[in-house]
């Protein structure tokens, strides 16, 4: 979708495809580097979501981890987007970072039910990102996970958790992470563990290597890879050019939707590469 069709005086209204139920985008929507460049020269900042929304069918939201945000926030913002559009939320740092996720319970509750609900039809996975050094603590993550809410306002929530210790690539992780029907974060970074062990019934990736000398952040090849692989979680397979814990299951009958977020790395990339990743799709 081409940035002229969208001028500071005139706003489209219609949302970009999630074909196969893949859905394409990035982390946040202000960042500077952006503006010129992603953002047409003269758009004003407070309709930057606004433009995103209508090139991208996804955004990971950073405010909510870096502070509390109003019931009126996410109400302004669901009022800002198509329909079909699609917020994740991660989830605040005061909880994620603490050492024992179990002391956490009620802290998560209150932030689930602090406004995400105003986002109605545009409310995605909600990401529980384990810090550097985080270890894989059985007991303490069975005890969180638990207490998680499974609904909010009468519609279905979903949860993923973003693993960057060695130690979450088991098979007792997995066994935990399906039990409770609980996502697991498949990333395509340098420095945190890279797994593809599916662990509920939608996919959700976090891809950080774009490079700030490919004009698309990935090479071609790279995201005609990405393309294939999220159209086989799609369609129920599994791709077999990843690392895993174990051998994948029998795949299921039913497709999948797939969640697919540039994030990071050489992030003033990162709206080119998803914009060439939902062109590919």
């Amino acid at each position: 979708m081409p940035a002229d069709l969208f001028t500071p005086d005139a706003a489209r209204d219609d949302a970009v495809a999630a074909p196969h139920g893949i859905r394409v985008g990035i982390g946040g929507w202000v960042f500077a580097p952006w503006r010129d460049n992603f953002y047409p020269r003269g758009l004003v900042q407070r309709r930057e979501l606004e433009y995103a929304s209508r090139h991208l069918s996804a955004i990971e939201i950073n405010g909510t981890y870096h502070g509390p945000q109003k019931p009126a926030t996410f109400a302004r913002w669901a009022a800002e987007v198509p329909a079909g559009f699609v917020f994740a939320a991660k989830a605040p740092k005061w909880i994620v970072t603490s050492p024992r996720w179990r002391a956490q319970t009620a802290a998560a509750r209150r932030f689930l039910e602090g406004g995400l609900e105003e986002l109605g039809e545009h409310l995605g996975p909600v990401l529980w990102q384990a810090p550097l050094g985080h270890r894989f603590d059985r007991d303490d993550l069975a005890a969180f996970l638990d207490a998680l809410p499974r609904t909010l306002a009468g519609r279905p929530l979903r949860h993923v958790v973003e693993v960057r210790d060695p130690s979450f690539l088991c098979a007792d992780y997995l066994a935990l992470a399906r039990t409770h029907g609980v996502a697991t974060v498949i990333t395509d970074a340098p420095d945190y563990p890279n797994l593809a062990d599916l662990t509920a019934g939608f996919a959700y990736l976090r891809l950080m290597r774009s490079r700030a000398g490919e004009a698309c952040g990935y090479p071609a090849p790279e995201l005609d890879a990405w393309a294939a692989r999220a159209r086989a979680w799609a369609g129920g397979a599994a791709p077999d050019d990843l690392p895993r814990v174990a051998p994948p299951d029998d795949p299921p009958a039913a497709a999948r939707e797939v969640f697919v977020f540039f994030i990071g790395a050489a992030k003033a990339r990162n709206p080119a590469a998803a914009m060439a990743l939902i062109e590919r799709l």
